[in-house]
């Protein structure tokens, strides 16, 4: 499995990326979507959602199963990934081209309570 060092982790297996206009980029893991199998379709909330920390912010649907998607930090949705119409992308790129949404945050402050890739991969026993 695959837990890029640069990313903040949530025990709801969300990943964070700060980009350098500190925006950030929202997706699952890699072991999220290992565990999920075959994701055939995802849904966010459209652009200029206001969230709060840990709202659902959307849903990602596997062959098995339909998993929610939690907000890892505060704030409103600037971009949606216009690539998850193929949304087998969240299989094969979970952490590139599988990322979710992008958020103005709120709070900054809330990226300190997110993991790191080693606490996330205790987390996961790995």
């Amino acid at each position: 499995m695959n837990f890029p060092d640069t990313l903040h982790y949530t025990s709801d297996h969300e990943w964070v990326k700060v980009l350098d206009d500190g925006t950030v980029r929202v997706g699952i893991t890699d072991f999220a979507q290992s565990e999920l199998g075959d994701v055939v379709f995802v849904e966010t909330k459209p652009v200029g959602t206001v969230l709060k920390q840990h709202e659902v912010f959307g849903t990602v649907e596997a062959v098995k199963t339909v998993a929610d998607l939690f907000a890892p930090v505060a704030g409103t949705i600037t971009k949606v990934n216009e690539a998850l119409d193929a949304a087998e992308v969240v299989n094969s790129s979970p952490y590139e081209e599988g990322w979710m949404i992008e958020l103005t945050m709120e709070d900054p402050g809330q990226l300190s309570a997110l993991m790191t890739s080693e606490e996330y991969k205790k987390t996961v026993g790995e």
